[in-house]
């Protein structure tokens, strides 16, 4: 029998050195964490979220640095469990920002009443588990300790930021930030010399809006990734046509595809198509602004085929020559170490663009 009776006793002294008693501890509040407390009270257990954070949101919460927004289109970065919550909640672009995701996921967590299960400013510190009982013992940093029958970890992969370990770091008189722990009132840089570590996803995203405020920015890389244009906008007429007309059938493709996106799987392969033709899908897809589109839909050996990848790979460097106007630094912004798609490829928001200000 779940626990929800001694759950429901022990919540109100919870922060007291009691233990609470529930079936299930999540730890996460972000788009796992809360989807997980919907569907345990669903079938009837009894939960808790234990969360770091001071609300709800996971990375979403704590990666507040400037230009942060999803690289996958929106309509297709929400929940799918509920059609009225698909129509309750329309997204203002193609790739929202972090503010709207945030609102997003603080719209859900009212829509469903999560929060009353949730608790905040709560971080695990030991979990080990009893044999006697079958049981976990949860202990955490403000002593509301928890004890459950099932451990389930929500924390993603981007919960734990890695400070780089770099000699004199803490001789440095200025200031230091980290885009995981971004500071939540937001970072004056008008007039600074700024410097910014690294070239993935948050680098990319920040490096444009940071030249735009700093006096002067320099940009130090280990190795450069690929990025592609994001051009957004309103989500496209296609794609909201389908979605709006049928979203159940929308939902079914997503779920069958290989990315979660409703496209169907490429077949042609590279060696079938002229230059012409894969350059015509190339541009195509360039044009389009879709990182699922460009990894899944070109031919179906870039993901599989050195060869059938080295095409990609080639019309892409080519784009970011086109782009950066001095050739050396276009040259050290092209990847060759990886093929494209091994690593994760990031959206580009005038970032390429923003090498050409003097």
């Amino acid at each position: 029998m779940p626990d929800a009776a001694v759950a429901a006793r022990a919540s109100d002294s919870t922060h007291s050195g009691t233990t609470q008693q529930v079936d299930v501890a999540v730890v996460g509040a972000g788009f796992a964490g809360l989807y997980l407390l919907h569907r345990l009270r669903k079938a009837g257990l009894s939960a808790v979220a234990l969360e770091e954070g001071a609300d709800v949101g996971g990375t979403w919460y704590w990666n507040r640095y400037p230009g942060a927004r999803c690289d996958i289109q929106t309509i297709d970065y929400s929940y799918t469990f509920d059609p009225e919550l698909d129509q309750a909640w329309t997204w203002s672009e193609k790739y929202a920002t972090q503010p709207e995701i945030l609102r997003y996921l603080g719209f859900v967590a009212d829509r469903y009443d999560l929060r009353r299960d949730i608790r905040f400013g709560t971080k695990v510190t030991q979990a080990t588990w009893n044999d006697a009982t079958a049981r976990w013992q949860i202990s955490t940093n403000n002593g509301a300790n928890v004890s459950c029958r099932y451990y389930i970890m929500a924390t993603g992969c981007l919960s734990a930021p890695k400070p780089p370990e770099i000699d004199g770091a803490k001789d440095f008189k200025g200031q230091i930030y980290f885009t995981g722990r971004w500071p939540h009132q937001g970072v004056d840089l008008k007039g600074k010399r700024v410097a910014v570590i690294g070239t993935g996803s948050s680098g990319i995203q920040s490096i444009p809006l940071i030249a735009e405020q700093a006096a002067q920015l320099t940009v130090f890389q280990r190795t450069p990734n690929f990025a592609l244009p994001a051009g957004n906008g309103p989500a496209p007429e296609d794609r909201k046509t389908y979605f709006e007309t049928d979203r159940a059938a929308y939902r079914e493709q997503a779920r069958w595809s290989m990315a979660g996106v409703p496209y169907p799987q490429q077949t042609v392969v590279s060696w079938q198509l002229s230059d012409a033709e894969r350059r015509e899908r190339f541009e195509k897809a360039w044009a389009a602004g879709d990182l699922v589109h460009i990894l899944t839909q070109l031919w179906a050996d870039q993901a599989v085929d050195v060869d059938g990848n080295r095409l990609v790979a080639d019309l892409i460097r080519e784009k970011i020559g086109a782009v950066v106007k001095d050739p050396e630094i276009a040259a050290a912004l092209a990847p060759h170490d990886h093929p494209f798609g091994a690593k994760r490829p990031c959206l580009d928001t005038n970032y390429y663009a923003t090498y050409n200000r003097t």
